[in-house]
């Protein structure tokens, strides 16, 4: 290979890894950024297949994005059964690189499906930020003992550059979500205020009631009563 064509190969992935890094700034949802690790993951180590799976802070495992039928279909299956190695990596914070789905014994309804879906060598990196898990990234190739030393160490810095790029997307949704909940209180307020003459104290209390009342959190109440102009019942405490 001669040194100019490695040259153009070095400048192909700067410009890629550039351009992917915008992406990821640009992304406002972790969906998006998901998105944008994935789409730059496939051509970045050559694989068949990528995805992510998001774990949030209840603990729950969902699919956070996909490239095709394939990820989706492990994905689903090991949701279903809440075992398999995508779990096992975000639950026990892990690489777990698995050189030859035909030959892994941990999982085998697992290994049987990834073979029917013809898959050789998977891999499933982590997304860590600080003390948290906030999921992992998979990647997938159709031959055995298909991922080198340059792609695994590849895989592990795109990792990186995930976790930190979901964990700022999250925090941005986290301040949005509430944002709209202040705003939806102070609209069930001011209905309350309304119809019923309450000062804004008052339409408070009684939207506080009705929450803790229904097993309701405060925004979920002012959801409940935006939708249904109730509740009518609930005066304020004299």
């Amino acid at each position: 290979m001669t040194q100019s064509i490695v040259r153009q190969r070095a400048d192909s992935r700067a410009h890629a890894f550039a351009d992917f890094a915008v992406r990821l700034h640009d992304s406002s949802t972790a969906a998006e950024t998901a998105e944008a690790v994935v789409s730059y993951a496939i051509p970045a180590i050559d694989c068949a297949h990528a995805g992510i799976a998001l774990h949030d802070s209840d603990g729950r495992i969902t699919i956070g994005t996909v490239s095709s039928a394939v990820p989706h279909a492990l994905y689903g299956a090991q949701l279903e059964h809440g075992d398999g190695p995508v779990i096992a990596a975000i639950q026990q914070n892990v690489v777990l690189y698995i050189p030859s789905a035909a030959a892994e014994t941990h999982w085998p309804a697992w290994s049987r499906r990834a073979v029917a879906l013809g898959l050789g060598s998977v891999v499933h990196l982590p997304l860590r930020a600080g003390h948290a898990t906030l999921g992992a990234l998979s990647l997938y190739k159709n031959s055995c003992d298909a991922f080198s030393a340059d792609d695994l160490a590849i895989a592990h810095v795109l990792a990186r550059h995930a976790a930190v790029a979901v964990a700022s997307a999250q925090r941005r949704e986290h301040m949005s979500n509430r944002v709209d909940a202040r705003k939806l209180v102070g609209q069930a307020m001011g209905i309350l205020m309304e119809r019923h003459d309450l000062d804004s104290d008052q339409a408070f209390a009684v939207l506080r009631r009705y929450a803790e009342e229904h097993g309701l959190k405060l925004q979920h109440a002012a959801e409940q009563l935006i939708a249904t102009r109730r509740p009518k019942h609930h005066r304020p405490a004299s």
